[in-house]
This record gives structure tokens, sequence and C-alpha cells, in this order.
């Protein structure tokens, strides 16, 4: 039961932060920005929403650590490398249109991956 709430929650939380990244890429890339560099802003605007909600909310520890903030870095590092590197590339072979679809794709993928990386390393389960 408890990992069904934290899933829906890492869901809401994962829907704002969603938003804030889908909206700011978008954005970016509409007004010249490079995709690959439109991508990492965007990915950390919503980053520095999601460690707030996540480790509050889904996660219930009322307070945060450096060591939290630390592993939570580290995880958004490996996931935006690998966010960027596919939108970038989607862009370059396809076109701009087409990596606005891709990074719909790839952060829909990367979501399973994150809350996996965030409930068992970044702010552990709580018992």
């Amino acid at each position: 039961m408890r990992q069904r709430t934290q899933a829906l929650l890492f869901l809401v939380a994962g829907g704002i932060q969603f938003g804030v990244d889908a909206g700011l890429f978008v954005l970016l890339t509409w007004l010249g920005m490079v995709p690959a560099w439109a991508n990492i802003a965007a990915r950390l605007s919503a980053a520095c929403v999601g460690f707030f909600l996540n480790g509050r909310l889904t996660f219930g520890h009322r307070s945060l650590d450096r060591a939290q903030f630390a592993r939570y870095i580290a995880t958004w590092m490996l996931l935006t490398a690998a966010s960027t590197a596919t939108v970038a590339s989607v862009a370059t072979v396809a076109g701009l249109e087409w990596a606005w679809l891709a990074k719909l794709l790839v952060e829909a993928v990367l979501a399973v991956a994150s809350f996996l990386l965030m409930r068992n390393w970044v702010f552990g389960t709580r018992r």
C-alpha cells in the first residue's frame, strides 16, 4: 500500500515537474535556444521543484539534508545526460518538432527510473 501511495504522489509531483520541464523546453527552443542547452535549463528548473516535492510530499521527510541533495543532484545529472543526448540527437537528425515529441517520450521512460532511484537511493524508503 505504501509503495502505491508513493507512486501516486510521485506521479503528481512528476506531473508538475513535467509541465515545467516540457513547457520551458518548448518555449526556449521556440525562442531559438539550442535544444541541448534548452533541455538542461528546463530539467534544472524542474529539478528545483522536484527535490522539495518528492522529498517532502512523496517520501515524507520533514527535513531534507545535504546527503539527500547530493544524491539527488547525481541522479539528476545521470538522467539529464540521457535525456539531453537523446533529445539533441533527434533534433539534429529529424528536426526540432520531432525533438519536442521525443522529449515527451524520453521523459516518460526516465520517470520510471527516476522513481526507483529516488525511492531506493536518494530519499530511501522510510520504515
